[in-house]
C-alpha cells in the first residue's frame, strides 16, 4: 500500500487524513449543471454563492467553469477561463480559503493557479489532457484524480464492469502512477470513485458500500454524493434541489467508509451532519471506531 503523508499544507491550513471529514463547496459558475446551472454564472452571484459557502463552514472551495452532467456538450477553453479565472480572481481578494478548480484542462488548470487556486480536481483523472498532471507536478499542488469512463455526453452508455470496484481501483492505481511518473508527490494526491460518472443506481450504491476498497489504496478519498441521480431514485424525487437529506445519508455511509472529503452543495445543512457522523465512526485517533 502507497504511504501517505499526513496532511496537506494549503495557506494556513492543514489537512490531516483521518480526524475529520472536510467539506469541499461546490460552486458552479455554469448555465447548465444538473442541479443549480445558471443560479452562480455571473461574477457577482458568483462570489455571494463564494461568501455563503465559505460562512456555512466549506473548507475548501471547488471552482469549476464546464458541467460534467450526463450529456453535457463540452465548451471552448476560452468560455471555460472566462467563467473560471474571474470568480477565483475576485475570491483570492477576499478570502485565504483553500481554492479547488474543477477542470480537465491543463491550461485551465494552469491559468487557475496563477489566479490563486491551491487544489486540481479533475473528473477524468489526468486522462483527457495528461499534461494537467506536469501542471500540478510544476506548481506543487495537490490533485484529485478521479475515475470515469467516456465523457459526460457519453458515459452513461459505458456502465459495463466485470468488476465495478476492481476496476475502478486498478485505474486509480494507472493514474495514480501517471502522475507520479510526470512529478506529482506521493502525498499531493488524492482519489474519488466517481460517483454518477458512468455508474448505474445500483453501481453508485455498490461503491458506497465498498469505500474502503479503495482508502486501503493509501491516499485520501474524496466522494462526491451531492443531490446526485441515485439519491432521486431512492426517494423518487425529480428536483436535484430536494434531494439534501438523502444526500446527509450518503455522507453518513461515506464517513463510515473511511472518505476524508465530501464535495457537496448544501454545506449548511451537510456540515453538521458531518460531524456528528465523524463523531459515531472516528476515534480520538482518526481511525475508524470499533467496539473495542
Amino acid at each position: 500500500m502507497a504511504q501517505i503523508l499526513s496532511s496537506w499544507k494549503i495557506r494556513d491550513r492543514a489537512f490531516v487524513w483521518g480526524q475529520q471529514t472536510y467539506v469541499m463547496g461546490v460552486l458552479n459558475v455554469t448555465p447548465d449543471s444538473f442541479s443549480d446551472g445558471g443560479q452562480f454564472n455571473t461574477l457577482d452571484t458568483a462570489v455571494a454563492q463564494a461568501r455563503s459557502l465559505l460562512r456555512a463552514g466549506a473548507d475548501i472551495l471547488d471552482i469549476g467553469g464546464q458541467s460534467t452532467r450526463p450529456n453535457a456538450e463540452t465548451v471552448s477553453l476560452e468560455t471555460e477561463l472566462e467563467r473560471v479565472i474571474p470568480v477565483i480572481t475576485a475570491l483570492r481578494q477576499q478570502s485565504d480559503i483553500p481554492i479547488s478548480v474543477d477542470t480537465t484542462r491543463a491550461a485551465v488548470a494552469a491559468a487557475a493557479i496563477a489566479a490563486g487556486a491551491d487544489i486540481i480536481n479533475d473528473i477524468s483523472g489526468g486522462t483527457y489532457e495528461p499534461e494537467i498532471l506536469g501542471v500540478a507536478a510544476t506548481h506543487q499542488v495537490p490533485i484529485i484524480l478521479m475515475h470515469i469512463r467516456g465523457t459526460p455526453k457519453t458515459m452513461q452508455r459505458l456502465t459495463d464492469y466485470q468488476d465495478l470496484l476492481g476496476e475502478i481501483r486498478a485505474f486509480l492505481q494507472q493514474q495514480i502512477a501517471a502522475a507520479i511518473a510526470a512529478g506529482v508527490a506521493p502525498g499531493q494526491i488524492a482519489i474519488d470513485p466517481g460517483i454518477g460518472f458512468a455508474k448505474t443506481y445500483e453501481q453508485n450504491i455498490a461503491i458506497l458500500r465498498q469505500l474502503p476498497t479503495l482508502r486501503s489504496l493509501g491516499y485520501p478519498l474524496l466522494v462526491g454524493p451531492s443531490r446526485k441521480s441515485f439519491i432521486g431514485h431512492i426517494l423518487d424525487q425529480p428536483d436535484p434541489q430536494q434531494r439534501v437529506w438523502g444526500t446527509a445519508a450518503a455522507c453518513c455511509a461515506a464517513i463510515a467508509g473511511q472518505t476524508d472529503m465530501l464535495r457537496l452543495h448544501d454545506v449548511a445543512e451537510l456540515r453538521d451532519v458531518c460531524r456528528v457522523a465523524d463523531a459515531l465512526w472516528r476515534d480520538r485517533a482518526g481511525h475508524p471506531a470499533t467496539n473495542a
